[in-house]
């Protein structure tokens, strides 16, 4: 069976990996637009009309605005903006979190794809409070490390500039008013009473991501051992290709870009136990962004989840 896909915004930097994904998806026809035509609303309206799945890869106000210009009520919308992911209506789009995620992707027709950061905290901390370990009101932080692609063309302009300024050599912190864009979806998926204090750092390295969570065992609600938390996360992710969970690398080191060019998502659990780390690495632009939507595109249309995401499928 064939689907017809169109990409709202293909020009970016998640829409071009889309785009190079679903090229080589032989179940996916791809409606291109033409270049004089991509900010037209009557142009993007038919073919969102004629789609199977739109995806919008659009700025949060361009992406609310393109929502309404689809009228034909089949049509799946998934969103890779921040715009829809806290709203009521709206998928969460990580479907490994539970059968209720994965059911409101397979049966809804919009799903907003999750922001990259949030992936990972999402993804370590979702078990957590889900399973009693963690109390609502637990102080979360957050450390997240990644690769310039995730701030788009304009930040990969800037990385890869032979004249850039010497600061671009060094890991850098941003998001400084700790007013993150994600934080709303870390804290509404996971149900914590508060958003964590989130520190966002890009470094000098083209994509993947590594999102920490340091945890203290004796604000838990249950004792939990570092063994016991790589079962329980095992456990709660069982029959997820994609996910998988572990102990401390025995090289002593935990690189950022360790699967870059995949799908999948590493979580780590180090420390002793009194103290723990606990650490998601990923691609930015895999789980992250394109890879996610791919993943929850292939979910809506009945399609296997991991459809041209393995390893031997990646394209970036």
């Amino acid at each position: 069976m064939s689907f017809k896909a169109f990409i709202d915004g293909a020009e970016g930097t998640t829409g071009l990996q889309l785009k190079t994904r679903l090229s080589a998806h032989r179940d996916i026809e791809i409606l291109e637009i033409d270049t004089e035509l991509r900010k037209d609303p009557g142009e993007r309206s038919r073919l969102m009309n004629m789609s199977d799945v739109t995806f919008l890869c659009l700025p949060d106000s361009a992406a609310v605005e393109a929502v309404g210009l689809c009228k034909n009520p089949e049509t799946v919308i998934i969103d890779a903006s921040t715009a829809h992911r806290t709203a009521p209506g709206w998928a969460y789009g990580f479907a490994e979190l539970s059968e209720e995620h994965r059911n409101a992707i397979a049966s809804g027709k919009r799903i907003a794809n999750p922001g990259c950061h949030a992936t990972g905290f999402i993804s370590l901390v979702y078990p957590l409070i889900s399973h009693g370990i963690a109390p609502k009101d637990y102080p979360f932080t957050c450390h997240s490390v990644t690769g310039y692609s995730g701030g788009g063309k304009k930040m990969i302009s800037q990385y890869e500039d032979p004249e850039r300024d010497p600061e671009y050599d060094s890991p850098r912190q941003y998001g400084l008013g700790l007013k993150h864009k994600h934080l709303p979806e870390m804290t509404a998926i996971t149900g914590i009473s508060e958003p964590p204090v989130f520190n966002p750092i890009v470094a000098d390295f083209y994509s993947g991501m590594a999102v920490s969570v340091p945890i203290c065992e004796r604000l838990l609600d249950k004792k939990i051992s570092v063994s016991g938390l790589i079962d329980l996360y095992n456990e709660h992710y069982r029959g997820c290709e994609l996910i998988s969970a572990s102990g401390a690398p025995e090289s002593g080191f935990l690189a950022a870009n360790r699967i870059s060019k995949t799908c999948r998502l590493e979580i780590y659990v180090m420390g002793n136990d009194s103290q723990l780390t606990l650490t998601a690495v990923f691609d930015n632009l895999g789980k992250g962004a394109s890879g996610a939507a791919v993943q929850n595109m292939n979910i809506a249309l009945g399609l296997k989840d991991t459809a041209y995401l393995e390893e031997g499928d990646a394209l970036l």
